[in-house]
């Protein structure tokens, strides 16, 4: 990874584009700045002078308008929940933009069932304005109550319901976005067929704001589920919980909407550090899943087909328990062993992270080869690989062994990154499935990307950001 540095800005310059916005939101106090300069895993330093929070369209446009003349880079900031760094400034010569104030719900169509919205609006209201208007939006993270549109499209992110309704990219009908050259791209269209040439709005999204700002969106709705049941099921290994999904899927008529798999020690610590938390099952097992299942037409048909489901597995011996929530509270209990998982690894020491997807039939064999290359690199390593099997993708965490030193684990995270992806490339895989590039794993994407490939992504860079000033250093 380079060492980025570009020059100070200027006193001058600070005040042209402060004078830009209204007073009060233009930040250039340390202590007002520092919310916009960390991040969650403290993985990335950020550094800036100034952070602007534009409230409308036309300010966004006339920042980046003087940001191209003056050649002056900008990196747009949504929630600040990103995990590979995609939203952090990297130097004293870098402005933020924070989306954070364009937060208005413009119209939602219930009878289009379409939502058009600033980007700035944060992912739970989002998730509430549809169910307010007797729909549903599927989007769901764990950042969910901080995560803004903006940042959702602009990383495509996934999360649990990816299976059943698709990433962020196939919730989305339209996109407006401000260029470099701060002209506005007017694309808030509700059509679901449209064929006039080169789709921009596919561009914009997964950009992580390289080619452009999103400012606003047309997302989809759905039909509200008549009825939804959980399960929490144990099994003693990934090749059980395959022949799970492939039972599930079948037997679902297109019912299934999430699929979980979670191991032994993922639950332990989520139970150990969690407060409230317990495993829902009597007795332990190497691996769980979590299945959801919902229905357009009612709780009990939703309950029928989750129990032919599961008394299928059993006689086919493919698990060993299963609990059914008899309750809200109970799939709510169920839901947080597997949301809590990512953050009740942090108490436990320093942990390598790795956001990877292999084809659906290959999560087993993937599990067993990068398991263990890792334990011959680092013996004692605490594997907690979780995550999306219904669409392949797992988040593969490696806990430092107990007693171990945290720095000189966290030393290694190049080298056991390299192990891993490696099994993934051999297998067809990604070495990002839903988290981004960002920083993280810029220079990965530029040793590894087809090189036909990287050359048009820069190509078209190039046409949108001829001056390099959107969020350099990210992505590419």
């Amino acid at each position: 990874m380079d060492t980025f540095d570009s020059q100070p800005l200027s006193d001058d310059l600070l005040n042209r584009f402060a004078a830009l916005l209204p007073p009060g939101r233009a930040l250039t106090e340390a202590g007002d700045i520092a919310p916009f300069v960390h991040e969650e895993r403290d993985k990335f330093k950020g550094r800036t002078r100034l952070v602007l929070r534009p409230s409308s369209v036309d300010e966004v446009s006339a920042i980046l308008k003087l940001a191209s003349e003056t050649r002056t880079p900008i990196v747009p900031q949504g929630g600040n929940t990103g995990l590979v760094g995609g939203q952090m400034p990297r130097s004293d010569g870098e402005i933020v933009l924070s989306l954070g104030r364009l937060d208005r719900i413009r119209e939602v169509d219930s009878v289009g069932r379409t939502m058009t919205l600033d980007a700035g609006v944060v992912l739970k209201r989002v998730q509430e304005a549809a169910d307010e208007a007797g729909l549903f939006f599927p989007l769901s993270l764990g950042s969910e109550g901080s995560c803004q549109i903006g940042g959702n499209l602009a990383s495509n992110a996934g999360g649990t319901a990816v299976l059943a309704y698709g990433n962020t990219r196939d919730l989305c009908l339209g996109i407006e976005a401000v260029l470099p050259s701060g002209e506005i791209v007017h694309g808030l269209r509700r059509l679901k067929k449209d064929n006039r040439g080169y789709d921009l709005r596919h561009l914009l999204i997964g950009s992580e704001g390289t080619l452009g700002i999103i400012t606003g969106a047309v997302l989809k709705l759905f039909p509200k589920p008549a009825g939804r049941e959980v399960a929490y099921v144990g099994l003693d290994s990934p090749d059980a919980a395959l022949k799970l999904l492939t039972r599930a899927e079948v037997l679902s008529g297109g019912r299934l909407t999430a699929f979980e798999l979670m191991p032994r020690i993922g639950i332990e610590f989520t139970v150990r550090h969690t407060q409230g938390a317990r495993d829902p099952l009597a007795e332990p097992h190497a691996w769980y899943v979590l299945i959801e299942i919902s229905s357009p037409v009612s709780g009990e048909d939703a309950r029928a087909v989750l129990e032919t489901i599961l008394e299928g597995a059993f006689e086919a011996g493919e698990i060993e328990d299963a609990a059914i929530a008899q309750s809200m509270a109970d799939a709510t209990t169920f839901w947080r062993m597997r949301e809590e998982m990512s953050w009740a690894q942090k108490p436990e020491g320093g942990s390598i992270k790795h956001d990877v997807s292999v084809p659906v039939a290959l999560v087993p064999e993937f599990l067993a080869r990068a398991n263990a290359l890792v334990l011959d690199a680092i013996p004692g390593s605490r594997i907690v690989s979780f995550g999306h099997l219904g669409d392949g993708n797992i988040h593969y965490n490696i806990s430092q062994p107990i007693g171990a030193d945290k720095e000189a684990f966290l030393a290694r995270w190049g080298e056991i990154n390299a192990l891993v992806h490696g099994v993934v490339a051999d297998l067809g895989g990604s070495f990002s499935a839903e988290h981004g590039i960002g920083q993280l794993k810029r220079d990965e994407l530029a040793r590894t990307k087809d090189p036909a490939e990287l050359a048009l992504m820069r190509g078209i860079k190039a046409v949108f950001d001829p001056y390099g000033i959107m969020n350099p250093g990210k992505l590419l």
